[in-house]
């Protein structure tokens, strides 16, 4: 069964949803990995068995120092593939040239870049919203992309409900995207 490695920062919701749609499914997630040690997804990856390991970005000198450490603690694992899914990071060349990795962002890139992108996508005069699964590469959110999914914006939405949209497509393109990525 293929492997897979997962990189979060935060309450781990889509952490959550890849650990019930494909792990021991479609391929094994052999580590959970995390920058923040309060981070919630790390409860949610210890109650499904899931190996989390915190490596604690502050406890490194430079951002090329932790993506080092990152890439060693990966490569332990030797994952078929590495899933961003909230991981809060910019990512150097150390990372982006030694990982095959993908990530989710929720927008239709290449708009809203970056962090909040749900609010930006929000306040902004475009008449979609939506997620996107790319290839990580130097360029931040800035790889191939690999799947979006779209929905027409409605002015009565509040944000609340805005990003509730936002994740329900994110529960869905993540996983279909990893199991299309693993099958060839």
């Amino acid at each position: 069964m293929k492997q897979i490695v997962a990189l979060f920062s935060g309450e781990g919701t889509n952490l959550a949803n890849l650990i019930e749609k494909i792990h021991h499914q479609h391929a094994q997630m052999v580590c959970a990995i995390t920058n923040n040690p309060d981070a919630g997804g790390i409860v949610k990856a210890q109650r499904a068995s899931v190996p989390v390991k915190i490596l604690n970005h502050r406890d490194y000198a430079s951002r090329e120092n932790y993506d080092h450490a990152l890439v060693e603690l990966i490569h332990s694992y030797h994952p078929d593939l590495v899933v961003l899914c909230g991981f809060m990071r910019i990512l150097t060349p150390i990372f982006t040239a030694n990982i095959r990795a993908i990530n989710l962002h929720p927008s239709l890139l290449p708009m809203f870049k970056g962090s909040r992108a749900i609010e930006r996508s929000f306040e902004s005069e475009e008449s979609l919203g939506g997620v996107t699964v790319h290839w990580v590469s130097e360029e931040l959110d800035g790889g191939e992309i690999i799947l979006q999914k779209s929905f027409t914006k409605n002015s009565s939405d509040t944000l609340e409900e805005f990003t509730a949209k936002i994740r329900h497509i994110e529960y869905e393109i993540l996983p279909q995207s990893i199991i299309n990525i693993l099958k060839d």
